[in-house]
């Protein structure tokens, strides 16, 4: 079966042409080799991607016939990605936890203020 196909069978990607993108780009490896859309996969193998800013890593059991329902993905791959992947996006989504939304306009007087303290703070 294609890598495309199999990330888009086992749900990491919600549509095959997501799946093949990711693919181009080169966020997808296997055995350590970055690879096209169109390379098949195989049981033993050990796929690499990078999707949300997570470095997954999986040992391809089997391959399935279509798309598996969420339930069964467990069947057809293992996941083997460290925990300190999943530690490290907690501490990105902290960093990024600012009381403001984007899109609300410019800073205001207290924000700008704020932003000169902590500048000057630096220097």
């Amino acid at each position: 079966m294609r890598i495309d196909k199999y990330l888009w069978c086992v749900r990491y990607y919600k549509t095959r042409s997501i799946a093949t993108t990711a693919c181009k780009k080169g966020q997808v490896k296997i055995n350590g080799d970055v690879v096209k859309p169109s390379r098949e996969v195989y049981a033993t193998d050990i796929v690499e991607l990078r999707k949300d800013q997570i470095n997954y890593k999986l040992k391809v059991n089997d391959v399935p016939e279509s798309r598996v329902g969420a339930k069964l993905v467990d069947i057809y791959r293992t996941d083997i990605t460290p925990k300190e992947q999943f530690e490290a996006q907690e501490l990105l989504k902290y960093a990024k936890d600012y009381y403001r939304k984007k899109g609300f306009g410019r800073p205001t007087k207290k924000d700008r203020r704020d932003i000169d303290d902590f500048t000057t703070e630096n220097e």
